[in-house]
């Protein structure tokens, strides 16, 4: 049985395995609180008496049965930016403060869309293939300058494709909770909840909304009949935001030309999935914002709010949960 010190907040690691890679940068966290590292089978007992508890293991739902057992728990952190897995209705209504990775996937993740943007429009997946069996032809390609891109999201990420893909010469809208104009980042902002009737404009669809009970299905068949015949969706942000059966059905019959896919809506994407082989689609194995050394970032930037816990100070990367991400650069008291 573990021991408690005194005045020594209890904080767990939710680690799946438990000798999984654990988060670097902890010594000096260990030295003032009880760390204590937990699989999912022995959060119930870890969490007893536990104040802060890190989702190392940020796609776990072993928070929602362990809950009753989190009798002290105030602070939650999810290692990522979405945290779909832990708003279930008991923590919505508590007043644990929930805090994910808010900003740190920001750039890594607009390389990404642009990279497969830029494949898609130059063929380099063609070019590829063409290598391998030895066939020299000799194709034109897109001109990705001035073509349109809509990003169906419109929180920090999107901000940042909007912004890259801009530098690079390509026109921009967003799609959120809320229609404006004149957005810095975007331009224009269309209803999400009318994105069929704004979908047609675009070369380029951009999935990098966060995943709530509004989202869940958004880009159904809907919106891909609306799509133009030679659209591309790039799809960023989580695999249930998209009706994977209307993908199909889109793909299959020309209704769109092509899906870069990095989420799933099971993962990993099981080997008899229709999706590997579907017309026009490349598959990534969710790595959008995995840059090298992204775990030591997320460390410290776990880290960092720690300190502000334990001096009292507001946490950064505060999630609104009943809108299921961070709504803005805001604060929320510690203890």
């Amino acid at each position: 049985m573990q021991t408690t010190t005194p005045n020594r907040p209890i904080l767990v690691v939710l680690c799946e395995p438990l000798d999984a890679a654990r988060p670097a940068g902890m010594d000096a966290i260990e030295r003032v609180a009880d760390v204590r590292y937990s699989d999912a089978a022995g959060l119930p007992d870890a969490i007893e008496h536990a104040e802060i508890l890190l989702l190392w293991d940020f796609f776990s739902t072993a928070l929602r049965d362990a809950w009753p057992r989190a009798r002290a728990l105030k602070w939650v952190h999810v290692a990522a930016a979405g945290v779909d897995t832990v708003l279930f209705d008991e923590l919505r209504a508590s007043d644990v403060v929930l805090t994910n990775a808010h900003g740190f996937f920001d750039g890594p993740i607009a390389e990404f869309v642009l990279a497969n943007i830029l494949a898609h429009d130059k063929q380099l997946h063609e070019n590829r293939a063409l290598q391998q069996a030895h066939e020299w032809k000799h194709r034109e390609t897109r001109r990705t300058a001035g073509s349109t891109v809509l990003v169906v999201g419109t929180g920090g990420i999107g901000r940042q494709i909007a912004r890259l893909l801009r530098a690079v010469g390509l026109e921009v809208r967003g799609a959120g909770r809320r229609a404006s104009e004149n957005d810095p980042d975007f331009g224009a902002i269309v209803s999400s909840a009318a994105l069929a009737e704004h979908v047609g404009w675009a070369d380029n669809v951009v999935v990098v909304a966060p995943l709530t009970n509004e989202t869940r299905g958004l880009i159904d068949a809907d919106v891909f009949d609306a799509m133009k015949a030679s659209a591309h969706l790039v799809s960023v942000g989580r695999g249930p935001l998209i009706d994977e059966a209307a993908l199909l059905q889109a793909l299959e019959t020309g209704s769109i030309a092509a899906a870069s896919l990095d989420v799933f809506v099971t993962e990993p994407l099981p080997v008899h999935s229709s999706l590997w082989d579907a017309p026009g689609v490349t598959v990534s194995a969710h790595m959008s914002g995995d840059v090298v050394g992204w775990r030591d970032g997320l460390a410290a930037q776990f880290t960092g709010n720690v300190t502000r816990w334990l001096a009292g100070e507001p946490l950064v990367n505060v999630v609104d949960k009943q809108l299921g991400y961070v709504a803005r650069a805001q604060c929320s008291p510690t203890r």
